[in-house]
C-alpha cells in the first residue's frame, strides 16, 4: 500500500480496529450457532457465552446476537487469554484445516480496512444510477468471516478493481472461433467480428488466468458492482458478468459451462413466471451468454436493474445489501414495509414452483420519488431452484433444463429462499434479532397463507454454514445451520 497509495496510511490505520471487530464477530457468530465438529458444547448466561472445543479449553464472548452487523465484538477470551484478532484466535484453537482459513481471516481483515479506507469523509447524494448504490456496500458480506476476502488480488488490483474503491476497469476481449465456442441467441453484433465470437474478460482474470494470451484491450471501460466480476459498461447497456477463477467471501466466480447452456431457456421461464405477480417483481433478462468450453473463458449479458424504474419520474432502484446507506432502513416502519413486499412476492413466487436466492446482492427494490418500497428486481438466475412438482400443481410449464437446479425438496427449498432472504437480507437490514422480530412481526400481519409460510412463522431459520464449509475442504456444495427465528423465539 505505501507503494501504490501512501496517502493511505493513515486512514488504513484508523480503520484496522474496527475492520478486526467486524471480521471476528462474524466469527464468532459462527462459532455460537454453526455445527462445527470441534466444538463439544456451549453454555449460555445472562450476558455471556461459552464455547468449549473438544480437545479442552474455554471460549468466552458475549452473547452472540444472530442477526447483529457491525463493529460489534472487540474481544474473545480463550482460556483467559484475550483475542482481538480473528486469524490468531483460529490458530489458538488448532483446528483441523484452519491454518488456510486463518489466513483468509487475515487477508478479510486487511481488506475491509483498506475499503473503509478510501470512503469519503462527507455525506454524498444520491447517486443517479444502480451501480453508484453497490460502490457504498463497503464491508462486503453482512455475516462472513470472510466478508472481504479476496486472495490472489494485490493492494493495487483491489483498488483498481473493487467497486468499493470507485474505479473504472478497461475490459478485455478474446476472439473464439464460432466452433470452439458455445454462445446462445442474441449475442450482440459488437462483440463479433471478424468471424470470431468475441467474449468480454476481465482483466485479472486476463493477468492471472489467460495469463495476456489473446487478450485485446479495445476501451471497453465499465463500473465495478457489488460482485466484483460484473460490471455496468460506462456507455451504457447490458452489465457483463465476467469469469473470475479465484475464491471471493466463499466460491470461485467462474462462469460453468452449464449456466451458460441453461440460461436462455431459465431467463425465458422466469421471465414469464414474473408476469403472473401483477408487476410487483422483474427479472433482469439474460440477453446473451457465451463460453470457450470453459468456466475460466466465458461471459453473460443481463439487463440493468434500471431498465424496470422509471427514472424520469424519479424512482431509483437500490440492491438491497445497499439499504442501509440510504438511511431508510433506520425506519422501523419502512423496514416492515419493505419486509411484507419482499416476504409476499417471495413466498408466492416459491408457492408457484420456484426457490429465489434473494440475499441483498441479487434482490434490489424500486423505490418512489418519496422512497416508499414499490417493487422487487431481481437479478442472477443461476442458482435458482425450480420444483417441476410445484409447477405442476399450478398448471405451469417445466422449462427444459435438468442438473442442479431442479428438485422438489421441500428442505432444499426453503433453504435457499428462507436463508437468502430473511436470514441474509431482511436480517441483515434490520441489523439485530430484535428489530428483525419487529419487522417482521408487523410484515407478517395479513400475509396470505401459503404451505410455506407456516414454517417460516414457527421453525428456526435456516441459513449457510459459511464458516463450516470453509473448514471443510473436502465437503462438496452447501452446508447449513440453523439460527432461533425472530418470531416463534427458537
Amino acid at each position: 500500500m505505501a507503494g501504490v497509495r501512501p496517502g493511505l496510511g493513515s486512514a488504513y490505520g484508523a480503520a484496522l480496529p474496527g475492520a478486526r471487530a467486524a471480521v471476528l464477530g462474524r466469527l464468532w457468530r459462527a462459532l455460537a450457532f454453526e455445527p462445527l465438529p470441534w466444538v463439544a458444547g456451549r453454555e449460555r448466561s445472562a450476558g455471556s457465552l461459552v464455547v468449549r472445543p473438544a480437545g479442552g479449553g474455554r471460549l468466552e464472548g458475549p452473547l452472540p446476537d444472530p442477526y447483529a452487523t457491525g463493529d460489534h465484538v472487540t474481544e474473545l477470551r480463550l482460556d483467559g487469554r484475550p483475542y482481538r484478532q480473528a486469524a490468531r484466535l483460529l490458530a489458538a484453537l488448532n483446528v483441523a484445516h484452519g491454518e488456510e482459513f486463518a489466513a483468509e481471516l487475515d487477508e478479510s481483515t486487511a481488506s475491509l480496512a483498506l475499503s473503509r479506507a478510501t470512503q469519503p469523509a462527507a455525506p454524498e447524494s444520491d447517486p443517479p444510477h444502480t451501480w453508484g448504490w453497490e460502490q457504498r456496500v463497503v464491508d462486503g458480506h453482512p455475516y462472513h468471516p470472510n466478508c472481504r476476502s479476496r486472495p490472489g488480488f494485490s493492494v493495487a488490483e483491489q483498488l483498481a478493481y473493487a467497486p468499493e474503491h470507485r474505479p473504472v476497469v478497461e475490459l478485455g476481449l478474446v476472439a473464439v472461433r464460432p466452433g470452439e465456442c458455445l454462445v446462445t441467441d442474441g449475442w450482440p453484433q459488437e462483440l463479433r467480428g471478424a468471424g470470431r465470437i468475441l467474449i468480454p474478460v476481465h482483466p485479472w482474470q486476463a493477468a492471472h488466468v489467460l495469463k495476456g494470451e489473446g487478450v485485446q484491450y479495445s476501451g471497453f471501460a465499465a463500473h465495478p458492482l457489488m460482485s466484483l466480476r460484473t460490471l455496468a459498461p460506462v456507455a451504457g447497456g447490458a452489465h457483463v458478468k465476467t469469469a473470475l477463477s479465484t475464491r471471493l467471501t466463499s466460491s470461485v466466480r467462474d462462469i460453468s459451462v452449464y449456466s451458460v447452456e441453461t440460461a436462455a431457456a431459465v431467463s425465458a421461464f422466469a421471465e414469464a413466471l414474473a408476469a403472473r405477480l401483477d408487476g410487483r417483481l422483474h427479472i433482469t433478462r439474460t440477453l446473451g451468454a457465451a463460453t470457450a468450453h470453459s468456466p475460466d473463458l466465458a461471459a453473460v449479458l443481463r439487463e440493468p436493474p434500471e431498465r424496470y424504474a422509471d427514472t424520469a419520474a424519479g424512482e431509483r432502484v437500490v440492491p438491497v445489501a445497499a439499504l442501509t446507506a440510504t438511511g431508510l432502513a433506520r425506519s422501523a416502519a419502512w423496514r416492515a414495509e419493505f419486509a411484507r413486499l419482499a416476504l409476499t412476492v417471495c413466498l408466492r413466487v416459491l408457492d408457484l414452483g420456484v426457490a429465489l436466492e434473494a440475499h441483498g446482492q441479487n434482490l434490489l427494490v424500486v423505490l418512489s420519488p418519496a422512497g416508499a418500497p414499490l417493487r422487487l428486481v431481481y437479478r442472477d438466475l443461476a442458482d435458482i431452484r425450480i420444483s417441476p412438482a410445484r409447477l405442476a400443481r399450478h398448471g405451469l410449464p417445466v422449462p427444459p433444463v435438468s442438473g442442479r437446479l431442479i428438485t422438489d425438496d421441500v428442505t432444499v427449498l426453503r433453504r435457499k429462499l428462507f436463508g437468502s432472504l430473511v436470514a441474509g437480507a431482511l436480517g441483515a437490514t434490520a441489523g439485530s434479532a430484535a428489530a428483525l422480530a419487529e419487522d417482521l412481526g408487523a410484515a407478517v400481519a395479513g400475509l396470505a397463507p401459503t404451505a410455506d409460510s407456516g414454517a417460516l412463522l414457527t421453525e428456526p431459520l435456516p441459513t449457510k454454514a459459511l464458516t463450516l464449509m470453509r473448514l471443510s475442504p473436502g465437503v462438496p456444495g452447501d452446508q447449513w445451520t440453523q439460527l432461533p427465528s425472530p418470531l416463534a423465539g427458537g
